[in-house]
């Protein structure tokens, strides 16, 4: 693929809105845009995903710039791949860090797809189009959590996926159901339950949701297992999924009927797409989990969502829902409840350098 540099910058900027778990508040999003360079000046482009403190996994903004240079960095640059199929081969030396692996990776798959000049969603196998845009609620309380319900509705998002704990779930969920019957509405839980949980999650088989997202503890398989037996929604799985291998166990202990694949926590494309086609090939639905990105993350969401197992509308929605002023151009938009797939060559983005520059405190390049 003739790799010639690899640039990292560290940006930072406001949510629009605070976005509130039970784990916390977010109101500052960070993060890390790569940059691979061919030796024609050809650019890919990816992002790490990880947050600044490790509250979602165990990485953070710091470790994954850590890991990048010293490890990830110079691992490529010194081999010769000529597909980025072959990045997860060179990485496997290096354990874990799976969001900083995945964000180096992305970026070559952007390059070669421009060096192709293919679409990445194309590249990927994915004919479609336009995929249906969801949306999830961080919100503390009911009342702004239906005002947030009720303006994502007006925009067109076909899917609503609002945060529980066990002192904010059926309560919330009764109003929400109230106010929108028919809505598509999933829980996302964070690991929020226990198997002592049990009743209390039984309760919620009412509602009808779509999913009850990641229940129990962040590295559990086995209780998510026992509690799906007992439950008529479906589990889905999130955290505890960060390898093929995890999905695999997942399906075969009967941990859950739906999973999330995120990129980033899976560490890249090659994984994800491994995890998509294993779940199809036995019904399991999965959907695009989002982790308050940038741009050029949300790009490479956008490329994967298309394949035909993304049965489920992903938490892929436009730009303005959390930035004033993306770091791409054109800004992802939602019109009529959907998104397009850009037909331009790889991610189909291009980077708004002057608003990357004015949100990046530190900036470094890595030259072969």
């Amino acid at each position: 693929m003739n790799l010639k540099a690899i640039g990292l910058y560290v940006i930072k900027m406001p949510l629009k809105l605070p976005f509130s778990t039970h784990l916390g508040t977010v109101a500052e999003r960070e993060a890390i845009i790569i940059e691979a360079i061919d030796s024609t000046g050809l650019k890919g482009y990816g992002e790490a995903v990880a947050f600044s403190s490790p509250w979602y996994t165990e990485e953070t903004v710091q470790t994954c710039y850590h890991v990048l240079k010293d490890f990830l960095i110079p691992l490529l640059l010194d081999s010769d791949i000529i597909h980025p199929n072959q990045v997860d081969v060179l990485f496997k030396g290096i354990r874990r860090n799976h969001m900083a692996k995945a964000a180096l990776e992305t970026a070559v798959w952007d390059l070669y797809a421009k060096q192709k000049n293919m679409p990445l969603a194309r590249l990927l196998g994915s004919t479609a189009t336009t995929i249906p845009a969801g949306v999830v609620v961080g919100a503390k309380t009911a009342a702004a959590a239906i005002d947030q319900i009720e303006g994502y509705i007006e925009e067109g998002y076909s899917r609503i996926k609002v945060k529980i704990s066990p002192d904010h779930d059926y309560a919330l969920l009764a109003m929400i159901r109230g106010k929108f019957p028919d809505i598509q509405l999933m829980a996302d839980a964070n690991s929020a339950y226990t198997l002592d949980d049990v009743e209390k999650l039984k309760a919620l088989d009412e509602f009808g949701l779509l999913m009850i997202e990641q229940p129990l503890g962040v590295d559990d398989i086995v209780d998510h297992a026992k509690l799906q037996k007992q439950l008529t929604t479906p589990i889905c799985l999130d955290e505890s999924i960060v390898s093929f291998d995890d999905a695999r166990k997942a399906v075969e202990l009967g941990s859950c009927q739906v999973i999330n694949i995120k990129i980033g926590r899976v560490g890249g494309l090659k994984t994800a797409l491994a995890i998509h086609d294993y779940c199809k090939d036995r019904g399991v639905p999965v959907w695009c989990g989002g982790m308050l990105e940038f741009g050029v993350s949300r790009a490479h969401n956008i490329a994967m969502a298309g394949l035909p197992g993304f049965t489920i509308p992903g938490d892929i929605s436009s730009s303005s829902r959390y930035w004033e002023e993306d770091i791409i151009v054109p800004e992802v938009t939602v019109r009529n409840g959907a998104i397009e797939v850009p037909d331009q060559p790889g991610i189909g983005f291009e980077i708004n350098y002057k608003r990357l520059k004015a949100a990046c405190s530190f900036e470094e390049m890595f030259r072969l």
